[in-house]
């Protein structure tokens, strides 16, 4: 591979998290020719069945959930443009507190050092100047997405190879002016997902401060859309494929991220994951 080859590496949990949080960034790297790579760390085979069947009801079917979404993640990759996926084969291990977290084979309940070693091949294959994933919280606690947080960090630090890393994140005012587009277009409160928040001060999200990285992916949420529309098991997915439009560009059209790690030396705030890389 050229030295001179730009390549993106997102390290995510389940299938649909890459349309959720990053569907943007592949899409606009992707058509800059910027080489991406999804890896995509378990089959979120404790997601909704069909009908929207829960894990703890009668029909769940771990096996066919697991075939569906990896059809449906296949589907989001092409709309979005994707070079290479990679799975790397745990199990779901549900929200936290729930009996899989550590089950055989699940995300969270595998050591880290042996899930590096499923990782770690992938950086030095592809050699990413950028990697992605989430915060130390997982951006809303959930053990997987901790899990890949803490898999991501220790790829990049053993392996020397990415310039920076980055946590997605989704700043509080954000979300508090598309909840406002929302109400405004008619959709009650209750509809919005959880139903018990405080549209002054979400119980999740970012203090706007600690975003550091805001991408204009403005151009890329029709693409993003499919991307979310791909992943049709999935019931929830359905409240942002339904917002009207002005909370759809409130929601949409910038990722936001927080730049953790970094040895390029670009000064802050930017606009480009690849600052100070091209």
């Amino acid at each position: 591979m050229p030295a001179s080859k730009l390549t993106l590496m997102l390290v995510h949990a389940h299938p649909d998290d890459e349309a959720t949080s990053t569907g943007g960034i592949l899409h606009l790297y992707a058509a800059q020719g910027v080489e991406t790579v999804l890896v995509t760390c378990t089959g979120g085979e404790l997601g909704d069945g069909p009908g929207g069947i829960k894990p703890d009801q009668e029909g769940h079917d771990e096996q066919l959930v697991r075939s569906v979404r990896r059809e449906e993640l296949a589907e989001s990759c092409r709309v979005l443009g994707v070079d290479h996926l990679e799975m790397l084969g745990y199990l779901d291990s549900g929200m936290a507190g729930w009996p899989q977290n550590h089950r055989p084979g699940s995300l969270a309940g595998t050591p880290l050092d042996a899930e590096l070693e499923r990782l770690l091949p992938l950086v030095e294959r592809y050699r990413p100047q950028v990697m992605v994933s989430y915060d130390e919280t997982g951006g809303y606690g959930h053990p997987d997405h901790i899990r890949a947080h803490e898999l991501a960090r220790a790829a990049m630090i053993r392996s020397g190879i990415p310039a920076k890393l980055y946590y997605t994140a989704f700043p509080k005012s954000v979300f508090k002016r598309a909840v406002a587009a929302a109400i405004s277009a008619g959709i009650p409160l209750d509809q919005l997902p959880p139903l018990d928040f405080d549209p002054e001060n979400p119980p999740f999200g970012v203090d706007d401060d600690l975003v550091t990285t805001t991408v204009d992916v403005g151009a890329d949420v029709p693409a993003k859309m499919a991307a979310l529309g791909a992943h049709a098991s999935q019931v929830d997915n359905t409240f942002l494929l339904n917002l009207p439009r002005p909370a759809v560009h409130e929601f949409m059209a910038h990722e936001y991220f927080i730049r953790a790690l970094d040895s390029t030396g670009a000064p802050l705030p930017e606009s480009d994951l690849f600052a100070g890389l091209r």
